[in-house]
């Protein structure tokens, strides 16, 4: 039934400044396994609507890989140069083992450091903004959070953050809808030469950090090369940046059109970690992942040929009804939520319990030292047929001047 996505060209950014819930829906329940044809100099693809499907694919690592890219961009482009060298495009035993190197950097003890500074930046940005009574809320507070976070495990210079940050902006997404595919290239090779000055740098003085780490990690009694190390911290700064930064600016959003989900928040009715799931639920800011089929198999009863590129829509499976309960009503009470917003499998997100907290500690800030907040202009959405969300917030808050003095007292007494 190709028909159905006959007319929607989702590798085309354009696609995605229109609603799509009701072409998701039809291939929900139509044609969960649809045929995307050819367009342009672009191949066809398989693209997987249903929670169950993608999970099936996601688990499958003997009919599937991901080495020939995880995203439509190098997918249609025939590969990912960065396969067998950094993890979310490495599989089998490689895969594993180079985990285990970078899972040593997230050790509990390490996390545990990582996350008493996001509260405390969190804390600090929110307060900040709150007292200034308006700010832009993805300029101002969101762009900074989980920038500083992954910059920390990787030991990034506080000197360098702003310039990274406008880098990680540009390479999978655009604030501009005529910023072509030469302007992320440029951006993700200037991310690219940056890591590479900082290996050396760790290579010779070695610290306590991700890089670090890299440096001294070996894989069948081998050291790292220099472009496995290089191109996993571009991964770590990618993916540690985009999912957290897109979910909180959605998340603001979303609370100020969902006045009644902001006060059980607010009052305490909803507890932090359950709603910061129903935020990674509903904002979904990667649209997509997906793998090449190896071998002929089936996903969902529909037969897939060898070479085959396979697409898994989050966007899609985070709104089946067959797995949420009313699963266009944004519920921050909601549970169980088995969302895939981290993705599932062996490529399982390595920073999830990082993105969590981002996201749980900005919501208690928010419910501290704001009575409530509003959208005080247009929202700006960046233009990407990978990831969704926005790029500039405007935000105008009531301050809650008890949440504020007790904040400012505390902190004077540690000072």
């Amino acid at each position: 039934m190709t028909e159905l996505i006959h007319d929607v060209d989702l590798a085309d950014p354009q696609t995605f400044h229109s609603d799509l819930t009701d072409f998701w829906k039809r291939l929900r329940e139509h044609n969960p396994v649809a045929w995307h044809p050819p367009r342009g100099d672009n191949p066809g693809f398989w693209a997987v609507s249903r929670h169950a499907d993608i999970m099936a694919v996601y688990r499958d690592n003997v009919n599937f890989t991901s080495e020939r890219g995880n995203l439509l961009v190098t997918l249609l482009a025939g590969g990912d140069s960065a396969a067998g060298q950094m993890l979310a495009v490495t599989d089998g035993h490689r895969h594993r083992e180079l985990r285990k190197i970078m899972l040593t950097a997230f050790s509990p003890r390490a996390l545990e450091r990582i996350a008493e500074r996001v509260r405390e930046n969190t804390r600090r940005l929110v307060a900040e903004a709150v007292e200034r009574g308006t700010c832009d809320f993805a300029e101002d507070i969101a762009s900074h959070i989980p920038m500083g976070t992954i910059a920390d495990l990787l030991g990034v210079p506080a000197s360098d953050r702003e310039f990274l940050l406008s880098l990680t902006k540009s390479a999978l997404s655009s604030d501009a809808e005529d910023a072509g595919e030469v302007d992320a290239l440029m951006a993700r090779n200037e991310i690219l030469l940056y890591f590479g000055e900082l290996v050396e740098q760790r290579r010779a003085s070695p610290g306590d950090d991700v890089i670090s780490v890299l440096a001294g990690g070996e894989i069948d009694g081998k050291s790292l090369t220099e472009d496995e190390m290089v191109l996993n911290c571009y991964s770590l700064i990618i993916g540690g940046d985009e999912t957290s930064r897109l979910s909180m600016i959605d998340a603001v959003r979303t609370l100020a059109d969902h006045p009644a989900q902001w006060q059980l928040l607010r009052d305490g009715d909803v507890g932090l970690g359950t709603a910061a799931e129903e935020i990674l639920r509903w904002a979904t800011p990667a649209m997509h992942f997906g793998r090449t089929c190896l071998t002929d198999t089936e996903v969902g009863g529909v037969p897939i040929a060898a070479g085959d590129i396979v697409t898994l829509w989050h966007s899609s499976g985070n709104r089946d009804a067959s797995v949420f309960d009313d699963p266009y009503a944004f519920t921050l009470g909601r549970t169980p939520n088995k969302h895939i917003t981290f993705g599932y499998g062996p490529h399982f997100c390595l920073g999830a319990y990082l993105g969590r907290v981002e996201v749980s500690e900005l919501l208690s800030a928010l419910r501290t030292f704001s009575r409530g907040f509003e959208v005080a202009g247009p929202a700006r959405r960046i233009h990407s047929n990978f990831l969704t969300g926005f790029s500039s917030l405007p935000v105008r808050f009531e301050p809650d001047p008890a949440g504020l003095a007790q904040y400012h007292e505390t902190r004077g007494a540690t000072v």
